[in-house]
């Protein structure tokens, strides 16, 4: 039982190593792909909106992003239980969960960016760092740490150079003049 469960959690965090870097940001990089909802969708909402994606606000079943997502991760639950359900019970439940866990993290992450820099800022680092091509793993950094991706940014000087700019940005934008439309006269 034990053994079971240790490794479907290590199987769960492989996974999402895996999927997110070969296949959502591999393959989902050609905009032909279907998987390019991931890139050219999730991460651009993300990074426009410092982590918030309000995609995941909206039903989830359907052919839009967060739709895409979750089909996948039922498709993978729904295959581990046919095929090895019954000889690894204790593997499959803990695939499941971890299936299930991923969702409701990244889901909570992007709704409530606040939440996502306390619980999940390896996640954040993916989306607003400066290597979106780094930081795979999502509820937790395990697989990032064994193979040398992980990348931190949150609370990092870099973080504050960025924000402080941004700020800068921002508040010369909103002080700046805005001119009257030209009006046309008849002549």
């Amino acid at each position: 039982m034990l053994g079971g469960i240790v490794a479907g959690l290590i199987y769960s965090n492989a996974q999402e190593w895996l999927v997110h870097k070969y296949v959502l940001h591999g393959l989902g990089r050609k905009k032909d792909s279907f998987f390019a909802f991931h890139w050219h969708e999730h991460h651009k909402r993300a990074r426009k909106a410092d982590m918030r994606d309000e995609d995941y606000e909206r039903d989830p079943w359907g052919t839009h992003a967060q739709g895409k997502e979750v089909m996948m991760l039922a498709a993978t639950s729904a295959a581990a239980a046919l095929l090895i359900g019954r000889r690894y019970p204790w593997f499959t439940a803990t695939a499941v969960f971890g299936a299930w866990n991923y969702y409701r993290c990244h889901k909570k992450a992007h709704l409530d960016p606040a939440w996502g820099r306390e619980h999940l800022p390896w996640h954040v680092d993916h989306h607003m760092g400066p290597d979106q091509d780094a930081n795979w793993c999502v509820t937790h950094p395990f697989f990032d740490i064994l193979l040398g991706t992980r990348k931190p940014y949150v609370g990092t000087e870099l973080e504050a150079k960025h924000r402080a700019a941004a700020e800068e940005r921002a508040r010369k934008k909103a002080a700046a003049p805005v001119e009257a439309p030209a009006v046309a006269h008849a002549a």
